[in-house]
């Protein structure tokens, strides 16, 4: 088999697009998220083919995980807008999620 077919394989450039969202919602967020919390991209994944890739972060303090997701929710289209302009990709729908390493998964109330 030959290794220039293994880096044209759906799965390989899905997770290259991944790896690209993930670096420009990194540098989205840092121009455009407020002072009240730290944002940090943790990493993204694609799924259903690379039409969908979800950015999963990490918000500081904890507390203000519910508002940071709303923002990021609020901004998604403006990000895509970011991504035309800043990637050469396909672009798929961005969907944001905590990743707060061993949190549970449960938000706290604000």
């Amino acid at each position: 088999m030959n290794p220039d077919s293994h880096s044209k394989s759906p799965r390989r450039q899905s997770n290259k697009a991944a790896e690209i969202v993930a670096h420009e919602a990194a540098q989205f967020i840092a121009r455009e998220a407020g002072s009240e919390s730290l944002i940090t991209v943790i990493r993204a994944q694609s799924f259903a083919h690379g039409d969908r890739v979800v950015v999963f972060v990490s918000v500081f303090p904890i507390e203000k995980a519910r508002a940071a997701l709303a923002y990021l929710e609020r901004q998604r289209e403006a990000f895509s807008d970011y991504l035309k302009q800043h990637a050469r990709l396909r672009l798929p729908r961005i969907d944001f999620q905590l990743d707060n390493g061993e949190l549970s998964g449960e938000l706290p109330e604000n």
